[in-house]
């Protein structure tokens, strides 16, 4: 039987992971609110599409959840159910927003979720919307922020848009899209229905820290830092910085076998900036505000 995956929302992390089972003779499936292209990938428009699961042997959802609930769910949750006992694999995307704020303090898949935000509480009740579908091969990742080439700072510092906002004790955790790519490989092609794991790299980080490491790569004058308080930041900007807490990734090393590309921020900018066209980025042609 062909392996067949289904990726629910073919976004930034699908992108990564479709080449790696496309190389292995996968047939995936992508859909999107708006028409795309991928080589090697069947791209369905959906919603307004029929998605049909003949055949699909694994799934990944990467939509977002609302007040509402899981929209994937919402439409396709009664085939999913219907085809869950065929089903090999299913991973969904969740975020660490769901351990809320922990005050730096360091958490793993044991902890008890206690989200603190609007997106953490959407996504618990996701996860659990999930989990509650009888006989589903089921396997919940944990994103920290994610970055990689298109997603890095370079191209704010580059503009002179880019700010070190800093609030002290501030750290965040985060991951390449790559070692996303490769932990959900290595779960694929070593199911463990019901496990939880954490993907994050080994060094949460101070953003200002993050982005002044950016600015030496490109050999940029330091931007200034700017106190928290004085930052003028969008309300889902700031509500970032109301959590602040470590995230353990050991699950993903010891289960999984994976071995991160990028352990830390400082070999994943060298790499975004290896896969960046610096030298052709054009500046905005009014100078940018502060």
């Amino acid at each position: 039987m062909e392996n067949t995956l289904l990726c629910l929302g073919f976004g930034y992390t699908a992108r990564a992971l479709a080449p790696l089972l496309l190389g292995q003779g996968w047939r995936v499936i992508g859909t999107s609110r708006e028409a795309a292209d991928m080589p090697g990938v069947e791209m369905i428009t959906w919603p307004g599409n029929r998605i049909s699961l003949a055949g699909v042997t694994h799934i990944l959802s990467s939509i977002g959840p609302d007040a509402g609930g899981d929209p994937c769910l919402a439409l396709l949750g009664a085939e999913i159910a219907s085809a869950a006992p065929d089903l090999e694999w299913v991973g969904y995307l969740s975020t660490t927003a769901v351990y809320g704020d922990r005050n730096g303090t360091w958490v793993d898949e044991a902890t008890e979720v206690a989200p603190t935000s609007e997106r953490g509480h959407w996504r618990v009740a996701a996860e659990a919307q999930w989990q509650a579908i009888p006989d589903l091969p089921l396997h919940i990742f944990r994103l920290a922020g994610i970055y990689g080439p298109g997603r890095g700072p370079f191209a704010k510092l580059m503009a002179g848009k880019a700010r070190r906002i800093v609030k002290p004790g501030q750290v965040f955790s985060r991951i390449h899209v790559d070692d996303i790519a490769q932990a959900l490989l290595a779960s694929i092609q070593a199911p463990n229905p019901g496990a939880i794991y954490n993907l994050c790299d080994d060094d949460p980080a101070p953003p200002q820290d993050v982005l002044g490491h950016a600015a030496e790569l490109l050999q940029l004058p330091m931007p200034a830092e700017v106190p928290f308080d004085e930052a003028g930041m969008s309300p889902m900007a700031r509500s970032f910085y109301s959590e602040n807490k470590r995230v353990r990734n050991d699950r993903l090393k010891s289960e999984l076998g994976v071995e991160l590309l990028y352990p830390t921020y400082r070999e994943g900018l060298r790499a975004v900036l290896a896969a960046e066209d610096m030298e052709s980025f054009v500046p905005p042609a009014e100078p940018p505000g502060v």
